[in-house]
């Protein structure tokens, strides 16, 4: 018999701020377990914290902090809204982390003949992760899964730590779908035991061919990333359609990418080919020597661009490269793959890994890996930090945006709407440099409205293989209802330009482009990326409010002006907190080959690009004589 546990799901703590994933998303996922079990007839425990002023059992660090939550009786002891108990259901209560204490916890699972258990709730770190090591003391529980994309922490790196602890102790950890399918037949995938060994041959497989790569000199290197560059180009057609049958991207922009990508490897083969090796002073010089063997993880959402950019330099300067696409763009790597071996890459200077979260954190990890490049969510780099600061490995991780625009008094509006209606919504707003928020002056604020649902009515919304749309869909369906949950829960009036909700004639994810306005900064559609074709106006009453609001939110790898003014101009270059500042522009795309790198949470090590491959993807080594 499988049972759901509900950990700490009360108001209290989901409103404390600071989780991750935010507590919108998380409440939503355990509606949707909680939904799914009872659907199934399956047990529903609710474990909750639970204090009282007449035996004050709080916790020690409460008490030194005079801190009363989850207090009987109150508002902040109730579950949130959808997650209350029904009757029959079984709540177990308790004051401290430890769920099995005072023996509720046990009598329930032994009544009920639980020998399966799927554990959600608040925080990762610490409660969640007590009542999954408690059940390794109860061997009527043959399988403990902890549900993913249901658990929360206001540690995030603590919780990534508990991550890979947990795992490591045979603890399964599956996203909802996964665990909802559990129920009724078998969680799907191979062992996480079999995933470990497959990632870690593959790691084997590299590090066995690092040496003669390293010391194919960096002629015979750039000779076959020059040839792989050309056969790019060659198939920038072909690459473009497989990227709007596989990830849902108009072909006037898969095509654009792919030759932006020929453009970034020759790059780098320009740079690579000058010296690493200089003078110091007399006697003394520096040379620059391969890392070894790189784990590259890419995401899916520029699925050629962002891998080569990574995968190229790797190989530039003599690394091996274990690569783990996302999933969503596995089709796409593969042939990548194989472009890169018919240049005459050698056979185990780039393994390709199949799988998901787990096996990212499996090829970061694995033996022989020498340095990690990451581009991902959030809570993807909370995890590779943790592991790289483990083993004391250097990581490059650029972490999304969300990117805000700042609209002053005396700017050209037509211009400006016409800029970031296209940053917002072109590719449906699935980039990290998409234009997310709009700050802009108040007394504009209707006018700059009433022109950005103009221009984004113009935008083509519809099938990715037409050359003329620009608005595709979204990547999937479990992508697009988590942004439907997000809209649902704003209590924001939505506007959509396109007038409809959908595409005829195609199945696909589809969500309109859809433009609100929000006058509270910590407002989870402000405070939260969402990937998706979502653009948030945020009006400011003068400029000392317009930059707090800029810069209110916790990344910062893309911020935006539009103004006429010297002197504003001015203070924004000096006051905006973001690793690319761009004028006139909305904050959506890149040059070719120069510097990327955000700053606050949107990155980790340096920016990737430019003068920065040299330095990420070699080590620097002094000898004298």
């Amino acid at each position: 018999m499988s049972a759901l546990l509900l950990v700490d799901l009360q108001r209290d703590y989901l409103e404390l701020g600071g989780l991750e994933p935010s507590a919108g998303a998380v409440v939503a996922r355990a509606r949707a377990l909680l939904e799914g079990f009872r659907r199934e007839a399956r047990p529903v425990i609710h474990v909750w914290t639970t204090v009282a002023r007449e035996e004050d059992r709080r916790m020690r660090h409460w008490r030194r902090r005079d801190l009363w939550r989850c207090e009987d009786g109150t508002e902040g002891h109730r579950p949130a809204p959808g997650l209350e108990p029904l009757a029959g259901e079984v709540v177990v209560h308790k004051s401290g982390f430890d769920a099995f204490a005072g023996g509720d916890l046990d009598r329930a699972l032994e009544e009920l003949g639980v020998e399966r258990l799927a554990i959600a709730g608040v925080h990762l770190h610490a409660c969640v992760r007590e009542a999954a090591l408690g059940t390794h003391a109860r061997e009527r529980l043959r399988e403990v899964w902890v549900i993913d994309d249901a658990v929360t922490s206001d540690d995030p790196v603590h919780a990534a730590a508990t991550w890979r602890y947990l795992q490591d102790r045979d603890v399964r950890f599956l996203s909802t779908a996964q665990a909802l399918d559990g129920l009724t037949g078998a969680a799907g995938g191979e062992t996480d035991e079999r995933a470990r060994a497959r990632v870690e041959d593959a790691a084997l497989r590299c590090a066995a061919a690092a040496g003669g790569w390293r010391d194919a000199g960096a002629q015979r290197r750039a000779s076959i990333l020059e040839r792989a560059a050309g056969l790019l180009e060659l198939q920038a057609e072909s690459l473009a359609r497989g990227m709007a049958g596989e990830i849902g991207k108009p072909v006037r922009y898969g095509e654009s990418e792919v030759r932006r990508a020929a453009q970034m490897v020759r790059a780098i083969v320009a740079r690579c080919l000058s010296t690493c090796e200089e003078e110091l002073t007399a006697g003394v010089r520096l040379r620059r020597r391969a890392l070894g063997v790189v784990a590259v993880v890419t995401p899916w959402n520029n699925p050629i661009y962002i891998p080569l950019g990574k995968i190229a330099a790797a190989l530039a300067y003599g690394n091996c490269v274990l690569w783990k696409p996302a999933p969503a763009a596995h089709r796409l790597a593969l042939r990548q793959a194989e472009i890169l071996a018919e240049a005459g890459l050698p056979e185990g200077v780039l393994e390709l890994v199949r799988g998901d979260r787990l096996e990212s954190r499996l090829a970061m990890s694995a033996p022989g890996i020498d340095a990690v490049t990451l581009t991902g969510s959030s809570l993807a780099g909370f995890a590779a930090q943790e592991i790289c600061a483990a083993r004391r490995i250097p990581l490059q991780a650029e972490l999304g945006g969300n990117n805000g625009a700042l609209v002053w008094s005396e700017a050209d509006l037509e211009h400006a709407a016409r800029e970031i209606a296209q940053g917002a919504f072109v590719l449906a707003g699935q980039r990290c440099t998409a234009n997310r928020r709009v700050v802009v002056e108040r007394s504009r604020h209707e006018a700059l409205l009433e022109l950005l649902t103009r221009e984004t009515a113009a935008l083509a919304w519809g099938d990715p293989l037409d050359p003329a749309t620009s608005v595709g869909p979204m990547l999937g369906f479990e992508q697009r209802e988590r942004l439907v949950e997000m809209l649902g829960r704003s209590g924001l009036r939505c506007v959509v330009p396109h007038g409809r909700s959908t595409v005829a004639g195609i199945d696909a994810a589809w969500h309109p482009p859809t433009i609100v306005s929000c006058e509270d900064p910590a407002h989870e559609l402000v405070q939260r990326e969402t990937f998706g074709p979502l653009l948030v106006v945020q009006p400011a009453d003068g400029w000392e409010h317009a930059i707090e609001l800029l810069n209110g939110v916790e990344q910062g790898l893309v911020a935006s002006l539009f103004s006429r003014s010297p002197a504003v101009v001015r203070r924004f270059l000096e006051q905006a907190q973001a690793g690319i500042l761009k004028l006139e522009r909305s904050t959506a795309d890149a040059e070719v080959d120069v510097p990327f790198g955000g700053w606050k949470r949107s990155a980790v090590g340096p920016p990737e690009h430019g003068s920065f491959d040299r330095d990420f993807y070699t080590r620097p080594q002094v000898v004298y004589g």
